[in-house]
């Protein structure tokens, strides 16, 4: 037999401001812990955007990068500055 578990809205909730704080520490620059460096594939899981959506922002300059071999890596920095609103 299986247990049914239910879900609250307080649950939700908690796990909504659980996750918005985890985010948070992952994009806050100047951590000891964090990245300066992130490669698309991460950029594109932070951001929950489509491949095409990130070189659409890199294309229009809306997103730096720079290019070492075939990988692209965008700053932390830079990406959080995107998320506040402001460009660089």
């Amino acid at each position: 037999m299986t247990a049914i578990e239910l879900i609250t809205k307080e649950d939700l909730k908690a796990f909504k401001s659980d996750l918005l704080n985890e985010i948070k520490a992952m994009i806050q620059p100047g951590q000891g812990q964090s990245k300066q460096w992130l490669k698309s594939s991460e950029v594109r899981k932070l951001l929950n955007i489509s491949p095409g959506t990130l070189q659409n922002l890199r294309i229009n300059g809306t997103l730096r990068y720079t290019k070492i071999g075939g990988m692209m890596y965008y700053k932390l920095e830079d990406i959080h500055k995107l998320l506040e609103g402001g460009q660089q």
